[in-house]
């Protein structure tokens, strides 16, 4: 036969669960952490569905000492009969690809997992599995090993009086990169499932380390709201508002829930969910919200002559300072996603059963709360102002940079010699120091280098126009070349990474801390889409100085300490306390360098976890931001003999 041949024989069929252990990546996106945080995720779900369908008020995740995860709930049991395939249900459901109840429309009114790929995904992606049903007053269990290999049929193991569905499954080392699970990432997950459900009682347990916590919420999405708004001040309690809708053609029902709290600052946050699931990149809900919001504030302002019968106020002046939460819950026939993800909600009658609730029950909430309207109505007119002052400020600067030939940006930015955006990286450097080096070290073709002096203004406290007239913040914005805020567009993003580079530093981690904020209220699709990263340059230099002299860098202190402790020559320790004073060839071979170089992608897991630790480190209340600091940092005071 040839060599390399492509014919009949060439041709490898991949039957059920083998696929999914050949091209894992295709059903849970990756086999890093993230991936292995999903299996939770896929059979939390399931026990979440039961919840929504009305059964089963209680759901506990334990991770096990050997990392493995166990998943329990209360609903109705996996059913344990024959099926009309000949095979016990049980073993369909967990082995089989596209089979569940979510396909007939009988087993559940309304999902978040509509594939049905789910449980048999985490079954091949497993070293073992372990099924118990308790159902039908009797307990049965099935056990599966290596990828979804069936161990024995299925048995009954006793008598009982309860329901529900226990489930133990331990990944498969050979698949995913990490086994370790991280509590942290699980607690943030259950606790978001623990707020969408009214009186959902989730709990988590780690036998690592015996630790254990409850989440249960009475008011539901109301209390989701003042979790973001923990420490800011609030203008009102939060405002909930519910009620159905139902779609003429169809006859199905959409059920519609909205939490929202004005607090004092400027930036709005919405969060958005479609049975559980959230929609991080919006969709109809959110379309259908915003129009109601500024329908019902404009109807009132009219009304009640706070602004002329020609004046409209817009959407984005009345929603400053606003935390809003948003949970729809449709049934299979309407739900329809934009994309692969379920990031974007593409159902057109969820834009009006939102827009129909929330206008109607909004309406009648402002005229009762006459005070607090007239102060948001307000808000926003002065919201309007500034960003009138904000625009033309923009308009003189573009004018400003316009006359002076590009100087204003030049004089900063060393550009990059290719044209390619996906491609080229911005390096943000603290200091003209540090930056006159970079611009040396630096691979002319893809890397821009923009010194940036002093520390960037917070703008987690600041309005618009201050935020512009800040001539760094300014000359990002230019350099970046996508615009900021609304109008942002990842499309004419002129960098495909864009790199802090800070001192090592408490002031670098400040500079660090003061970017991510400007880029998460501003320029939110660039942390998204992974664009955004921190260098780690070296904190150690150390010489070798035996026949030939020899130079190595150490990241951590344990790094340095192996390093000095296998040497068997004298050595010379320097402890960098800035990149100044790396020489250009130092900094391209420890931190700029694609092939050497170590950097973090700053990434955006929990929009509200994210939100409440911006505003703990750089909102107004100190005395939160100096617990956060005494329970999380450690200070230490080294002396290195050098």
């Amino acid at each position: 036969m040839q060599k390399n041949a492509y014919n009949d024989e060439s041709i490898t069929v991949l039957e059920g669960l083998e696929h999914v252990r050949k091209r894992p990546g295709m059903y849970i996106g990756s086999t890093d952490e993230r991936g292995l945080h999903h299996l939770v995720w896929e059979i939390v779900d399931n026990s979440i569905d039961e919840a929504l369908a009305g059964y089963g008020r209680e759901i506990t995740i334990i991770i096990n000492d050997d990392n493995s995860i166990t998943v329990e709930d209360n609903g109705r049991g996996v059913p344990c009969g024959m099926h009309a395939t000949g095979k016990n249900t049980m073993e369909i459901i967990y082995t089989k690809l596209n089979a569940g109840g979510k396909f007939g429309g009988n087993g559940y009114k309304t999902t978040g997992g509509l594939h049905g790929v789910g449980a048999s995904v985490v079954n091949a992606l497993s070293s073992y599995m372990i099924v118990t049903s308790y159902r039908d007053g009797k307990i049965h269990q099935m056990k599966f090993e290596n990828g979804g290999t069936k161990v024995s049929k299925i048995q009954v193991l006793g008598d009982t009086k309860k329901t529900g569905t226990t489930v133990t499954f331990k990944p498969d080392p050979t698949i995913f990169t990490t086994t370790l699970y991280n509590y942290d990432t699980i607690k943030t997950r259950i606790r978001e499932s623990a707020f969408l459900i009214k009186n959902l009682k989730m709990v988590l347990k780690d036998k690592r380390n015996n630790k254990s916590e409850e989440f249960i919420y009475e008011n539901g999405i109301s209390e989701y709201v003042a979790f973001m708004n923990n420490g800011k001040k609030p203008l009102h309690n939060v405002a909930y508002f519910e009620g159905n809708y139902t779609v003429l053609e169809s006859k199905d029902t959409i059920e519609v829930e909205v939490a929202l709290q004005f607090v004092d600052t400027y930036s709005e946050s919405i969060v958005s969910f479609v049975n559980n699931v959230k929609t991080s990149d919006g969709g109809s809900h959110e379309t259908g919200f915003k129009t109601a919001l500024t329908r019902a504030f404009n109807d009132y302002a009219h009304k009640f002559k706070l602004i002329k019968d020609t004046q409209n106020l817009e959407g984005t002046d009345i929603r400053a300072g606003m935390t809003a939460v948003i949970s729809v819950r449709i049934g299979e026939k309407l739900l329809e996603f934009e994309g692969q993800t379920k990031g974007k909600l593409g159902t057109p009658a969820a834009k009006t059963a939102v827009d129909t609730v929330l206008y109607e029950k909004l309406s009648y909430y402002l005229i009762e709360n006459k005070q607090l309207t007239e102060d948001i109505v307000k808000k926003a007119i002065k919201e309007a102002e500034s960003r009138a002052a904000a625009r033309k400020a923009r308009e003189l600067a573009r004018m400003d940079k316009k006359d002076k030939g590009d100087r204003n940006i030049s004089a900063k930015l060393a550009p990059t010699s290719e044209k390619n955006k996906e491609i080229n990286e911005l390096y943000l450097v603290e200091g003209d120091s540090a930056g006159g080096s970079a611009k040396n070290g630096r691979d002319r073709r893809y890397q821009a280098i923009l010194p940036l002096r002093g520390k960037v203004l917070n703008t987690e406290r600041a309005s618009d126009e201050l935020i512009l007239k800040n001539e760094e913040i300014n000359t990002m914005i230019y350099t970046i070349g996508a615009d900021y805020g609304e109008k942002f567009d990842l499309k004419k993003c002129n960098y495909k990474k864009i790199i802090i580079m800070t001192d090592a530093d408490d002031d670098g981690a400040h500079i660090q801390v003061l970017l991510l904020t400007f880029f998460f209220n501003y320029m939110k699709p660039l942390v998204e889409d992974g664009r955004i990263y921190i260098a780690l340059p070296p904190l150690f230099k150390i010489t070798k100085r035996g026949k030939k002299e020899e130079i190595v860098y150490a990241w951590t202190n344990e790094e340095k300490d192996k390093i000095l402790s296998e040497c068997k020559c004298p050595t010379l320790l320097q402890r960098y306390k800035g990149l100044g004073e790396m020489n250009a060839e130092q900094l391209w071979d420890t931190t700029m360098n694609p092939e050497t170089r170590t950097l973090i992608q700053v990434k955006l897991e929990d929009f509200a976890d994210a939100e409440s630790q911006i505003d703990i480190l750089m909102g107004k209340d100190s005395s939160r931001r100096r617990d956060w600091l005494e329970t999380h940092v450690s200070f230490t005071l080294e002396e290195e003999n050098i």
